[in-house]
């Protein structure tokens, strides 16, 4: 059984703490922190959990094998570094760390102790971005375009803007779905609240292929969207993570291009649509909270590395510090593979 420890029980740490108090691979030992009315709560909840307002109690206990740290992303580094160092394993929220330089320190801490890293991407293990992963695979063809959307009302941040915040999600579903990285971003968005980074963001990613990605995220609308489009050559997918019932839908849908030959001995593209069946496959339902705190602890336990592993958080964060970047220089293109070099 891994003994795992708790730092934040703000927005998120309730959720770590409920799902590690009931997986039986797993004992919650201790919950950090700052504020005494949360470890209250915490311990009124959970009686047999140790409560500390001292990230130092947690480093000395020889109970604790893994920390899992849901604190704002300014503190991941130092937090997340602090518990390598103490050799435990890491558990760190989105985004793993606030610069590729740091995110960077974290994987090579972790592979010179030979300590598990993860990132809390959630999307990453619900059953529906599995199964779209596998439908990709297996029968989209060739990928043409990923088109997501997520906007909302709030919450709006103080210390990342909505990239960091929202179009993280969509990056990591991204990169577990697709076969091909991006070579190139561009960033454009703006600010609407003083005092606060940007509220609205554009951000288009350029890859080796044919393949374009772009994502819109937008803490400032009326309703809440949760869609995300994959057109292929050979089917296309609507995933709606707000749908109750069917969150993918397959359609056999798409552009059919032929050539015939003229009488000059001159090609003329020909263009039709193919339209077929919609479906809408069944997907595994379980918390995905639940499903990557399992796989967490069964990597501790076998030495294996988890989907959502430090190379994935820092593939990540590289974006959103170039689309950064980008937003800064009003959206100029941003070489991923030329940020790689300079980090």
């Amino acid at each position: 059984m891994i003994g795992i420890a708790v730092v934040g029980y703000g927005y998120w740490g309730p959720n770590l703490v409920r799902n590690l108090a009931d997986i039986a691979s797993t004992k919650l030992v201790a919950v950090c922190d700052l504020q005494v009315d949360r470890l209250l709560q915490v311990q009124a909840r959970y009686p047999g959990v140790r409560i500390t307002d001292n990230f130092d109690d947690i480093l000395a206990d020889p109970a604790v094998d893994a920390v899992a740290i849901a604190t704002p992303v300014a503190s991941h580094y130092r937090l997340a570094m602090g518990a390598l160092m103490a050799g435990k394993h890491v558990f760190v929220e989105k985004p793993m760390a606030a610069s590729v330089e740091e995110a960077q320190r974290l994987v090579d801490e972790a592979a010179r102790r030979g300590l598990v890293i993860a990132v809390d991407h959630t999307f990453m293990h619900t059953g529906a971005v599995r199964r779209m992963r596998q439908i990709v695979e297996e029968s989209l063809g060739e990928v043409y375009y990923y088109d997501s959307v997520r906007v909302n009302l709030g919450l709006i941040q103080r210390d990342v803007n909505v990239l960091w915040d929202l179009a993280v999600h969509d990056l990591s579903i991204m990169d577990h779905v697709l076969r091909e990285r991006p070579v190139a971003v561009s960033a454009t968005g703006m600010s609407h609240i003083a005092g606060r980074p940007e509220t609205i963001a554009y951000l288009t990613l350029m890859f080796p292929s044919r393949l374009i990605a772009h994502i819109h995220v937008n803490w400032l609308a009326p309703v809440k969207v949760r869609r995300t489009l994959i057109g292929g050559s050979s089917k296309m997918i609507v995933y709606d993570d707000l749908e109750p019932s069917e969150k993918i839908k397959v359609y056999d849908k798409g552009v059919v291009l032929s050539e015939a030959e003229t009488g000059s001995e001159l090609y003329q593209a020909l263009v039709g649509y193919r339209t077929g069946d919609m479906w809408a496959p069944k997907i595994d339902v379980s918390e995905a909270l639940a499903t990557e705190l399992r796989e967490f602890a069964d990597c501790i336990e076998r030495g294996a590395t988890p989907v959502s592993d430090g190379e994935c958080g820092l593939r990540i964060v590289r974006i959103l510090e170039s689309a950064t970047q980008s937003l800064s220089q009003r959206g100029r293109m941003i070489d991923l593979e030329d940020a790689r070099k300079v980090a």
